[in-house]
């Protein structure tokens, strides 16, 4: 009875998948997977995963086989609230609570692959979230992730979360705006949530040859994703990596330094 129903919940699931082509919000009446409690269901998600990267990152043109590594191997279903567990592996962004969400998974493996990413790297974080893409990042081999949240709340689950599951992430509650000075500089930089443009503490903090990669456009819209590399001279090269939906970047260093348009050229100055 329970292998029947085991294989009539990867049915379902495995449905879910060819639904979802496009980063919509799963319909509510989907059902959802169980809590893992025996290694049967953990087989379960690891089916899961190696489906989402086959036909939803790999198939899209990720190619940085340590990315695809970390995302077979770190467990997204862990990431989220147990309501949405039933959906961890479809391709769309998810909600965690205090209005913010986990994003699709060929984004976090998109962003991760652009930020190019060598041994002995020391990456910073905005935007802990959940902390899947921390787990991600630190899943790679030799690299030093940093990661800031300015939601308590959030802020100390994905602390104890990361703790609990083995990864090492350097976490603090502050407001992601003005990076992390003390450990400057960074070797790449990953913002997650959309500021409206870029914010000058994280391009002072971006090393000599740093990438950043970062959502920028206005708030409650639709945003563009942008990489930059650091050249000598402090100047950034743009490279604009089309249309992204993220949740706005928020406390008191974007409010206090809201940019009024031109959202073209993301920059302030």
């Amino acid at each position: 009875m329970k292998n029947a129903m085991r294989g009539m919940i990867l049915l379902t699931v495995l449905a879910l998948f060819a639904e979802c082509a496009a980063p919509a919000s799963p319909p509510p009446s989907t059902p959802t997977l169980p809590t893992p409690t025996v290694p049967g269901d953990e087989a379960l998600y690891a089916q899961l995963r190696e489906r989402m990267v086959i036909e939803t990152i790999r198939a899209r043109g990720i190619t940085d086989e340590r990315v695809l590594k970390a995302m077979r191997t770190v467990p997204r279903h862990l990431f989220v609230p147990e309501t949405e567990r039933g959906h961890a592996y479809g391709d769309y962004p998810l909600p965690i609570g205090f209005g913010q969400t986990i994003s699709q998974p060929y984004i976090v493996a998109l962003m991760t692959e652009l930020l190019e990413l060598e041994p002995g790297d020391k990456v910073l974080e905005v935007g802990t979230g959940s902390g899947y893409q921390a787990a991600i990042l630190a899943s790679i081999p030799e690299i030093e992730v940093y990661s800031v949240e300015i939601i308590p709340e959030l802020a100390q689950i994905a602390r104890e979360r990361l703790q609990q599951l083995g990864y090492s992430v350097h976490c603090k509650e502050g407001d992601g705006y003005y990076g992390w000075e003390e450990h400057a500089p960074f070797d790449a930089i990953i913002v997650t949530a959309a500021p409206d443009h870029v914010p000058p503490p994280l391009v002072a903090q971006l090393a000599e040859g740093g990438r950043m990669v970062i959502p920028v456009g206005p708030p409650g819209g639709y945003q563009t994703l942008w990489k930059f590399v650091k050249e000598a001279g402090g100047e950034l090269r743009a490279y604009n990596m089309g249309g992204v939906a993220f949740v706005p970047l928020t406390g008191p260093g974007a409010e206090e330094h809201r940019h009024e348009g031109g959202y073209e050229w993301p920059t302030p100055w």
